[in-house]
């Protein structure tokens, strides 16, 4: 049986790699997959994914994190995807829901980390690593991507006031609970 599938979200300055290298390190069994990672891998054309151009790379790389979550899962390793996937991405993990739904395959939680946006902002140009965003006109605009969630709202934790501790508290608890695995009929059909 495969095991479980976290995807971890939210605008830049949320907390991600931070809480998910914590929740896959509190794991017998588990895999990081951080997908920035992935978009460094593309050694010459690269294009900044925050950019409307960046779309048919970005499609291309989230199949290809499809693939290793998928892989890693089916090995029985829990797998914390963290990175930004907004539900115009999610169509990429239907199959892996649709499977797990059936207990064919793993099951997938989705959990949206979102920060009040004056505090997603201070975080994110707090950050110090070189190929942090830190531009805001970037940052705000990715932030109200994640605003307006509708049918995926319950998938959200307000990290606001907390520190990283309380988060993974907070992200272990929705996972346990079940509370935030991905209804396919929540995912938005690309085009719509």
């Amino acid at each position: 049986m495969s095991a479980d599938i976290i995807i971890l979200t939210g605008p830049p300055g949320a907390g991600k790699s931070t809480v998910a290298r914590a929740v896959a390190q509190s794991q017998p069994r588990a895999v990081h997959l951080h997908t920035d990672d992935f978009w460094g891998f593309i050694a010459s054309g690269a294009i900044a994914p925050y950019l409307p151009e960046s779309d048919a790379q970005n499609q291309t790389v989230l199949r290809v994190i499809r693939e290793a979550a998928r892989a890693y899962a089916a090995g029985g390793y829990l797998t914390v995807v963290d990175g930004i996937i907004g539900p115009w991405m999610l169509h990429h993990f239907g199959d892996l829901v649709a499977a797990g739904e059936h207990g064919e395959g793993p099951r997938v939680h989705y959990i949206v980390l979102r920060p009040s946006r004056d505090e997603t902002l201070r975080r994110a140009q707090a950050r110090t690593a070189a190929d942090a965003l830190v531009a805001e006109g970037p940052i705000l605009s990715l932030w109200d991507q994640f605003a307006e969630l509708a049918a995926l709202e319950a998938h959200v934790i307000d990290t606001s006031g907390q520190n990283p501790d309380e988060t993974v508290d907070a992200v272990a608890a929705a996972i346990s609970g079940g509370g935030c695995l991905l209804d396919l009929r929540a995912v938005p059909v690309p085009g719509d």
